[in-house]
């Protein structure tokens, strides 16, 4: 346990999909993804972000029960092997969150969370649990988002969707304590975007919110750097990192764990100390 603003927290993907733009098809097994929760974890990972359903870009998506049988064995081993360790589950149906929960999860990952809600029944499960909860930014779904990323003020449009969302979420009974905002890097958004809204990031920790950014291995740095390889972009990922720590981020979800824990380290030791409350 550490408190909010005492250091960067560092959250691990764990992929448990055969067809995430990444790492797909490497962790689907219980076996597998318990090697890897606890390569995460012996890292420094402060908590894992544990994944059963592709979000990328054209992605198929699963109904709830498929969703639920990719996810339920490795929850299970990992919850067992590391009965510390905090497990958050990336989801946006109501029906997979509660027996994530129920099961061992400790915060729920909603890519859905600010996009016009796919699942009204999410905020109760939620409540019910008194979980953290993330707000992530994004439009339309895996099939159609890469054609919703037109925007005036991006970095405006996704504030105001943000906020609209909090209230949502704050109306249904859910402790503004348990909020944390994520603007959605590389959902409904090309490249140009994201890097406005890395730009005036201070516009969204302004909010009041804990903020976590996800930009690991995005397409946006393989359009920067010219690299079409995902496991080729960690040092584009570590830039944005460092950048993100300096502008207020809290939380960073990345896949390289190792390398962004030592970046984080030292981007917090040369910000200098914070005070804030503990993480849920």
């Amino acid at each position: 346990m550490f408190s909010w603003g005492e250091r960067t927290a560092v959250m691990g993907v764990l992929n448990l999909t055969p067809d995430s733009f990444s790492d797909g098809g490497r962790f689907e097994s219980p076996l597998a993804a318990l090697k890897q929760a606890g390569r995460l974890l012996g890292q420094g990972a402060d908590l894992l972000d544990l994944g059963a359903q592709s979000t990328r870009p054209g992605a198929v998506e699963l109904d709830a029960e498929q969703e639920w049988q990719r996810l339920a064995g490795p929850l299970g081993a990992i919850r067992g092997a590391h009965p510390q360790a905090l497990l958050s589950v990336d989801t946006f149906s109501a029906a997979v969150a509660e027996k994530a929960l129920a099961g061992g999860a400790n915060w729920i990952n909603d890519v859905r969370g600010a996009s016009g809600r796919r699942d009204p029944a999410m905020l109760a499960v939620v409540a019910q649990a008194a979980c953290p909860y993330v707000l992530m930014h994004s439009r339309g779904t895996a099939s159609s988002m890469d054609q919703l990323g037109v925007y005036g003020d991006v970095v405006i449009e996704v504030r105001d969707a943000l906020r609209a969302a909090t209230d949502e979420a704050l109306a249904a009974g859910i402790s503004e304590a348990a909020l944390i905002w994520d603007p959605g890097l590389g959902f409904a958004k090309g490249t140009d975007a994201n890097l406005e809204l890395l730009r005036r990031l201070e516009l969204l920790v302004a909010e009041g919110f804990p903020l976590l950014v996800g930009p690991s291995r995005k397409r946006f740095i393989g359009d920067v750097l010219n690299q079409p390889r995902s496991q080729a972009r960690l040092w584009g990922t570590a830039a944005v990192c460092a950048q993100v720590i300096g502008k207020g981020a809290q939380i960073l979800r990345v896949h390289d764990v190792g390398p962004i824990v030592q970046i984080a380290r030292m981007a917090d030791a040369l910000k200098g100390p914070s005070s804030a409350g503990p993480i849920p």
